[in-house]
């Protein structure tokens, strides 16, 4: 790296060029005066920064000797509660409170839907996500596994009008359900117009209407044969495309081409667990990326079928409302940034002493002089509120002084307070205990509370390491904590006020390839409170926003803020196992599966910068993973170990046995280095061995600080 100093910062030449001619040259801001204040903030924040993660060391050690010294007896729960309230890892609960955040988008606050994570740094990914506000359910259906391959229904590179028949069937059943004609079923209708603001639908030479003209929203086209119908349930529209020429439309009685859904109604553009960014090329790449999001003019050539062709962000959508005004939707995902938490520094910028900039302060000046391009055009926001959201943070201490960094921005950037609002990521245990207080400490700007499975199940088995042996992972979702947890989340949310105002949101559901699985368990969130949930693709959100269509939400609030609030004592049972007794078999299988996912995710991370892959597990099912992942299956083989489950002998023996199925699983890839061609040389399984063998030392059990290490390594070495 070639650095530029400017006082006392030493600046990574490619993005001091990179802030002074593309982020600064579109605001007024001076660049002497925005460096200079830049300076000051990080001088006044990284020793706050620091002294927070020293706060976290001192309590895992307390943790971890008190765990030592009560183990034998057995988890007193009372006594352990006494003991977490005594080291100040337990605070005292305040009084009840509401959120006061103001100037929130419909997306936030009053829109149910499914919510998209992509990593920032692939511009493709990035805008087919932003694009994914609207799906083609004809598309959906067509090319998953929720329309079966029975009765010559199979998928192929061909339209198969078998498929295709069973498709619009059950398109149309979507209709039946969630917009239903009076007394006539859609796959009947023949035709529509439009008459003094009602829709009428034509069955033969009859007419019929909806059962709740209300849903009617809108048309495009003429009235008597319009080119569009726009239906609404539960704050969601779906569009009719009806065209007689069209290649689905041709041979239709209505002439319906397609049904294009209101799919991912948020993003989080990513710039922490989905991408692999560990020096200045991968942050610049990082904030070019969500500056063209909010300039409006990211864009990627593209190829498909011997066609060339450019990819850029989608219009709005125009429609004639029934009542004659014109009605426009937006065309794209609100836009949410992910920024990093408080561990990891970066080597773009060096402060006085030499040492590496907090990422965190880092992203929140960068990613916020991106977004202030926004408030020129508002495609994004139409109210000029920015949303950050912040993960990995360890209770209120660290919630406030997140919002501290936002309120040093604002100041340097000039923007009103609370411009930027804060997502707070429930995926720490000392967060999931004080969530009250933590929303409390961002009562003013926060926008966005989630539960984390993936990376709660991290940290749980981090913070309880010397309690004993965990459980299997596969038993983690029916362990004691885990729905308590979820329902904490859920309960605390809406006793601060967020019906209306703010999301509650759910996790991912990990498998790309199940959507019909997914179509039977994921309204599970919507039904716990969830106006918003994770899915791993723009299909996948088309899908599930049929879910939304059959839940209403804000309904479900004012259900579940009448049960009683899940246990403290039930999130503070430790999923130890009481005797464990798995069979040799059993060990073996469970560390194949965590080595087999740790392999197969962390080589394209080393060797590739891929941030998120889909790794197929034991069973050759593609499981989305990231590094949330990586952090409970590493965790877990150092508990195992640490416990004595199993040896480090033999867990190296299963590392080099899956590095080899996973080598073989890549193949087909041009690009990939196996690992088993030399395990000693190989700088991606040397990453793999050290998550799992070092990880009792890692700070919260989090696999950055040696992924980036040895990134960094494998960078020098290409």
């Amino acid at each position: 790296m070639t650095y530029i100093s400017f006082g006392n910062l030493s600046i990574d030449e490619n993005l001091f060029s990179f802030v002074n001619n593309e982020l600064l040259s579109g605001l007024n801001i001076d660049l002497d005066k925005f460096w200079a204040d830049f300076e000051k903030a990080t001088e006044t924040l990284t020793p706050k920064n620091r002294q927070l993660l020293q706060k976290r060391e001192k309590l895992q050690k307390e943790l971890n000797r008190w765990l030592n010294e009560n183990k034998a007896s057995g988890i007193d729960s009372e006594q352990y509660t006494f003991f977490l309230k005594e080291i100040g890892y337990l605070l005292p609960e305040g009084n009840d409170f509401q959120i006061e955040t103001s100037n929130i988008d419909d997306e936030i606050s009053t829109i149910a839907g499914p919510q998209l994570v992509v990593p920032v740094m692939n511009a493709r990914y990035a805008l087919n996500a932003a694009n994914a506000r609207w799906g083609s359910l004809y598309d959906a259906l067509y090319g998953t596994d929720v329309i079966s391959e029975n009765d010559d229904a199979k998928k192929s590179t061909a339209y198969n009008p078998k498929r295709g028949e069973k498709v619009i069937s059950y398109a149309r059943g979507v209709l039946d359900v969630h917009s239903p004609l009076k007394d006539a079923l859609w796959k009947d209708v023949t035709g529509f117009s439009v008459s003094e603001g009602s829709l009428l639908v034509f069955i033969g030479k009859t007419s019929t209407t909806l059962e709740d003209n209300l849903q009617f929203s809108g048309y495009r086209g003429s009235t008597d044969k319009p080119d569009a119908i726009l239906l609404k349930k539960n704050n969601l529209h779906i569009e009719i495309l009806i065209d007689p020429e069209g290649m689905i439309g041709k041979s239709d009685n209505a002439g319906i081409n397609d049904i294009i859904v209101e799919a991912a109604i948020s993003t989080i553009m990513d710039c922490e667990d989905s991408v692999a960014a560990v020096d200045a090329e991968d942050k610049v790449l990082a904030y070019q990326n969500w500056l063209g999001l909010m300039r409006g003019d990211l864009s990627v050539e593209m190829k498909k079928e011997g066609k060339s062709f450019t990819r850029k962000l989608n219009p709005d959508k125009f429609f004639t409302s029934p009542n004659g005004d014109t009605l426009i939707l937006h065309g794209r995902s609100l836009m949410l940034i992910r920024n990093v938490g408080h561990l990891m520094t970066n080597p773009a910028i060096l402060l006085k002493d030499k040492s590496e900039i907090p990422e965190g302060i880092l992203d929140a000046f960068m990613t916020v002089l991106g977004a202030m391009y926004d408030f020129k055009v508002n495609g994004n926001s139409r109210t000029n509120s920015i949303y950050i959201v912040k993960p990995k943070m360890h209770g209120p201490e660290e919630v406030a002084f997140a919002c501290e960094i936002f309120d040093t921005v604002e100041t340097v950037l000039n923007l009103p307070p609370n411009t930027a609002k804060i997502g707070i990521m429930d995926e720490e245990r000392r967060t999931t205990v004080n969530l009250k207080e933590c929303i409390r400490a961002a009562k003013s700007r926060v926008a966005f509370i989630n539960t984390g499975f993936l990376d709660r199940t991290g940290d749980e088995i981090h913070t309880s390491m010397n309690a004993g042996a965990m459980i299997r992972k596969a038993d983690m979702k029916q362990a004691a904590w885990i729905s308590a947890y979820e329902n904490w989340n859920v309960d605390i949310g809406l006793a601060c006020g967020f019906s209306g105002k703010a999301q509650i949101g759910k996790g991912m559901w990990a498998m790309p390839d199940l959507m019909n699985e997914m179509m039977k368990q994921k309204i599970g969130h919507p039904d716990a409170g969830a106006n918003c949930a994770w899915v791993p693709s723009p299909t996948a959100a088309t899908l599930h926003a049929l879910h939304y269509h059959q839940v209403n939400v804000f309904e479900k609030h004012a259900e579940i803020a009448k049960r009683k609030r899940a246990e403290l004592s039930d999130i503070l049972t430790i999923p130890t196992a009481k005797r464990p007794n798995w069979s040799d078999n059993d060990i073996q299988q469970e560390l194949e599966n965590n080595a087999q996912g740790i392999l197969g995710y962390v080589v394209r991370w080393i060797d590739q910068g891929v941030g998120c892959s889909k790794v197929p597990d034991i069973h050759n099912i593609g499981l989305m993973e990231d590094r949330a992942t990586l952090r409970i299956s590493s965790q877990h083989m150092a508990n195992w170990i640490h416990h004595g489950i199993c040896t480090e002998e033999q867990v190296m023996k299963v590392m080099k046995k899956m590095a080899f199925i996973v080598d073989k699983q890549n193949s087909m890839d041009e690009h990939y280095k196996p690992m088993s061609d030399s395990f000693e040389t190989s700088i991606a399984f040397k990453a793999a061995c050290d998550l799992v063998f070092r990880g009792l030392n890692q700070p919260s059990g989090y696999t950055e600080p040696i992924l980036h290490k040895r990134r960094l390594e494998k960078k020098s070495a290409l």
